[in-house]
């Protein structure tokens, strides 16, 4: 009768020696967070907050831009965690990507979801597409916080799915001008809320007749061109701040803080004497050679 209650003595002490050091390796292991993108909701509610229509055709948004924005916003919400990736959900005919969302796919740590798009332009599957990763991310425990930005009621079942794994789900909404832009079973079912204001959107999303009068007074610069001011500016910054501030800077490569590019934006603009704004391609060739010059004086 000793010898067994020794053993069940044993087997228990091993047990607790395992779980032990299971919660030891738990407690090593970093949180992980992944941000999920509504992007009709976010064309919607950020093209009516800043340039007054929710119609795609009038206004200009900096899809790349807005990502590093979330993405920098995400790294001081969630300081001790790691970026799993950034998930773009968009409608599209039959699926198939337009050039914007090609060009969105292509991006760092990104991945383009497609619902599909009726003959009334409005989106279908995008909820269902949210509910799947979100659960599956959750389930296979490869994030701990899910940044969700998105307005619809429908993706109270994804926020369920994924909380019923442990996963918290922080929702992000969009100022509105008026009223609300965001059901309030989902305000209900969400761990936290946040909401991104004017001031936020307004350096990402411009009308396109302003653009065409602030580009009227000179031609478009070649990316050369703009890449060149980009190491210019790059040059200027680190004198000014020293290399103390770049060795801060590196390690969110290729991602500017928000306050960087905003900087960098306007100062490009004043010397090139061209909008860049919704300008995707001209943007990134800025960052680009913002970050060629910080790299080589590394």
């Amino acid at each position: 009768m000793n010898d067994d209650l020794a053993a069940l003595a044993a087997r228990i002490d091993r047990t607790n020696e395992l779980l032990t050091r299971m919660l030891a390796e738990v407690a090593k292991t970093p949180s992980t967070h992944a941000i999920f993108v509504d992007a009709g909701y976010l064309y919607a509610a950020a093209g009516r907050l800043v340039a007054g229509t929710e119609d795609r055709r009038a206004f200009d948004l900096d899809a790349e831009g807005l990502i590093e924005a979330f993405i920098d916003r995400a790294r001081s919400v969630f300081a001790d965690s790691r970026l799993l990736r950034v998930y773009w959900y968009d409608g599209a005919r039959r699926r198939i990507h337009t050039a914007e969302q090609q060009t969105i796919a292509e991006l760092p740590d990104v991945k383009v979801r497609l619902g599909n798009l009726n003959a009334n332009n409005q989106q279908k599957g995008v909820d269902s597409l949210i509910r799947s990763d979100l659960e599956s991310l959750a389930r296979h425990r490869a994030i701990s916080d899910a940044a969700l930005l998105g307005g619809d009621e429908d993706l109270v079942s994804a926020v369920e799915a994924a909380q019923g794994y442990g996963a918290r789900v922080h929702l992000w909404g969009i100022e509105a001008p008026d009223g609300r832009n965001q059901a309030e079973p989902l305000l209900w079912e969400v761990d936290s809320q946040r909401t991104l204001d004017l001031e936020f959107f307004k350096p990402y999303v411009a009308r396109r007749t302003a653009l065409a009068q602030e580009g009227a007074g000179g031609a478009r610069p070649t990316r050369e061109d703009v890449r060149f001011v980009g190491a210019q500016i790059a040059a200027k910054w680190l004198s000014a701040r020293g290399r103390d501030s770049l060795g801060e800077l590196l390690p969110g490569h290729p991602y500017l803080p928000g306050s960087v590019d905003q900087d960098l934006l306007v100062e490009a603009e004043g010397l090139l004497q061209y909008s860049l704004r919704g300008q995707a391609d001209l943007r990134r060739s800025l960052r680009d050679g913002f970050w060629e010059h910080l790299r080589t004086q590394y």
